[in-house]
């Protein structure tokens, strides 16, 4: 029997499993980690009921929109990190950066037609679903797709949630369960596999690039620049730790505030799976000496006080769990709109309609924004921030994602602009859950507000002034000037 919960595993296809194959195969695209990880773990099981080797297979393509040295490096910096962690265990770790475009096509069928099964993780956004659902067409073994996501699995809730109160009272109702179900902190731990090899006609027909060259020869944009911080598990982790223990005590009071930077910082991290959602809420949990005993008896929805923590960890776990996996449940349950005009909310596209027409303050061009060159110095700051960092402090993404609507001609538009900025410069961008913060500026999982204004109607207003007021910004504001960039 499989301790990876059947929830998290779904068919990808009905082709059979071939016992008499060689391997079995992990084709790890969204976990990109060693440990607490459902999708590994499935493979291993699946290893060693059959007495079979491992094939971890993580490969990089090159052909995705918005593809950058910035990306490009932060996964590659995890693959080195995965390499360092698989060469201490009985897994044959194949990780596969493809030179140009299309070079990697035919690659995994190929690693398929000796596998006994292939296991795959489960992502509900960006170009993912389409591409595992055209590999478990293709394929002519079993594909399976495992939900190591959040601690809610994806297909555990049975109706859709258009507000974070009613996901909230749910999650209280129902988590409880699967937080007994969690995944092996070293799935690897004490497992013995047979050795295996590639053939030699695989590796020289599929030659990858040697990631210790650098980026410059790859057909992505080399304009978008590494960050300066270090993608993969061992960093991710690290950074958690330091959070958990540094930080955390002061996240509830002050993480509004730009200058105190008491955020996590770790949603590179979590989105590009070198760190997950199980271990994190483990150090956590470890930090506020939780157990199960501390749950309140009745959910009533509300940010505080259900887990029974101090109160910066419940606005931490609030954050982390609540609102995160909202998105990853939009995501999930609306696979081709989630980042549409039309999948938001009726009064928000009633009312952004209604006022498409009315005149704008300022209205700037893509590239104006791109360049941060507008009259507003504590838009230009957030701007600036996404384009050297890779990221913008959370309070200050939804001034950002705001004002953006403000200055284009129509609310179509600012969704256009929001997406493209967001998914070229962040590292975070192309998930589930920064699509979740720029349609919440449009007014998805929120509630009409009054009074109505100019070009927003009843959607949530935001203004600078006020931020300024509200927030310590000063230092970030200096840090984030108009010389941040040269």
């Amino acid at each position: 029997m499989s301790n990876v919960p059947e929830t998290r595993i779904s068919a990808c296809n009905e082709a059979p499993v071939r016992p008499e194959r060689d391997y079995i195969l992990y084709w790890m695209i969204a976990a990109r980690r060693p440990q607490f990880n459902f999708g590994l773990q499935r493979a291993i099981e699946l290893a060693v009921f059959h007495g079979k080797g491992l094939v971890v297979f993580e490969p990089l393509r090159c052909d995705y929109r918005w593809a950058s040295d910035r990306i490009h490096q932060f996964i590659i910096d995890g693959m080195q990190s995965n390499a360092r962690a698989f060469a201490e265990k009985t897994v044959l770790y194949f990780p596969y950066v493809e030179p140009n475009r299309g070079a990697g096509k035919g690659l995994l069928r190929a690693l398929a037609k000796r596998a006994v099964c292939v296991v795959t993780d489960e992502f509900p956004c960006f170009f993912l679903p389409h591409m595992v659902e055209k590999a478990g067409a293709n394929l002519d073994v079993r594909l399976e797709q495992v939900d190591s996501n959040g601690l809610y699995p994806l297909h555990a809730a049975d109706r859709e949630f258009t507000v974070a109160h009613s996901f909230r009272r749910h999650l209280q109702k129902e988590l409880p369960p699967h937080l007994g179900q969690m995944p092996l902190p070293d799935p690897m731990h004490g497992i013995a596999l047979p050795e295996v090899a590639l053939t030699p006609e695989v590796l020289e027909q599929w030659a990858s690039v040697d990631i210790a060259e650098g980026l410059a020869s790859l057909p992505i944009d080399h304009d978008v620049a590494p960050v300066g911080f270090t993608g993969g598990h061992e960093a991710g982790r690290e950074k958690a730790r330091r959070f958990v223990n540094e930080k955390l005590s002061a996240y509830d009071v002050d993480r509004n505030h730009p200058d105190e930077d008491v955020a996590s910082g770790l949603s590179p991290w979590l989105h590009f799976g070198h760190v997950s959602t199980h271990e994190l809420f483990s150090l956590v949990a470890e930090h506020e000496d939780w157990t199960p005993a501390k749950l309140a008896e009745k959910p009533n929805g509300k940010r505080n006080g259900w887990w029974g923590v101090s109160e910066p960890a419940e606005a931490f776990l609030d954050e982390l769990i609540t609102w995160r996996e909202l998105g990853y449940q939009w995501c999930h349950r609306h696979p081709e709109d989630y980042d549409c005009f039309d999948s938001l909310p009726d009064f928000a596209r009633t009312t952004l309609t209604r006022h498409a027409a009315d005149k704008r303050p300022y209205v700037y061009t893509l590239q104006q924004f791109e360049d941060a060159e507008t009259n507003d110095e504590v838009w230009n700051a957030a701007q600036r921030q996404l384009v050297i960092e890779g990221r913008i402090h959370n309070y200050l993404r939804m001034l950002w994602g705001k004002k953006i609507l403000h200055w284009t001609e129509s609310p179509q538009q600012a969704l256009e602009f929001m997406i493209h900025l967001n998914n070229k410069y962040a590292l975070d961008g192309r998930d589930p859950n920064s699509y979740s913060g720029i349609m919440w500026c449009l007014g998805r999982f929120d509630r009409a507000w009054g009074p109505e204004r100019a070009v927003f109607g009843k959607v949530r207003y935001m203004t600078s002034a006020s931020t300024r007021r509200k927030c310590h910004m000063e230092d970030y504001l200096s840090r984030f000037g108009p010389d941040a960039i040269s």
